[in-house]
């Protein structure tokens, strides 16, 4: 667990909140009188299972940060001394929400599920060991560090995630389409549309060509 995790639920806690209880099989992050919060700082995919086993019989919110801006900090192997820190170049948006969310987006169907995504400024701790990935050029990722919460989005229903969806965007749109009106890769494009039509927000309309067409389900 990151020191990100640790201090998001810090953020997080109320008065009367009841940290780290178990809820069936599972520890809960905070327990607000009826409400489980779970606080997932990446990989969906492991949180698949426990989040539709818990909605079955509980109200859930699942927190998720979205790294606005973020500070590499290198530090060294043997010391954690400094070696250098920079702003990263690349800014997190509240869309990149759907890079995850393709693992569960059935999940926005069920009334007792809710998600808050909070954009901050972190910084990620980088060890300089070796064994970290090419693209780092070696370095580990040792630790992420909440900075300051600049943001917070609440979505609890299908309908809500239809702010996605440009206000100029031609309908029907084409993953194409969005993709062009959004400022997004036709990959992440793709996602966000499976994600909308799982959940109910829009609906297959058609086909041109090779291309799906989509339109607003709900409003």
């Amino acid at each position: 667990m990151t020191s990100l995790h640790s201090s998001i639920k810090d953020w997080y806690t109320l008065p009367g909140d009841r940290l780290e209880v178990k809820v069936g099989n599972f520890i809960i992050d905070i327990v607000r009188d009826d409400l489980l919060i779970e606080i997932q700082t990446q990989n969906f995919s492991s949180i698949k299972k426990k989040m539709q086993s818990l909605v079955a019989d509980h109200r859930v919110r699942l927190v998720y940060p979205i790294p606005e801006k973020k500070w590499i900090v290198r530090v060294a192997e043997s010391n954690d001394d400094v070696i250098s820190r920079r702003k990263s170049p690349k800014g997190g948006r509240l869309v990149d929400l759907f890079d995850e969310l393709v693992w569960m987006p059935l999940l926005v169907r069920e009334p007792s599920f809710a998600m808050e995504v909070l954009m901050i400024e972190e910084e990620e701790i980088r060890c300089e060991d070796g064994r970290g990935s090419w693209r780092r050029k070696g370095a580990s990722i040792k630790d992420r560090k909440l900075l300051n919460v600049v943001e917070r989005v609440r979505l609890s229903e299908s309908v809500d995630f239809l702010r996605f969806l440009p206000r100029d965007l031609d309908l029907p749109f084409s993953n194409k389409s969005l993709a062009e009106a959004a400022g997004l890769s036709i990959a992440r494009a793709r996602r966000m549309t499976y994600c909308l039509r799982k959940m109910g927000a829009i609906r297959k309309v058609g086909k041109n060509r090779n291309e799906l067409l989509f339109e607003r389900a709900c409003s």
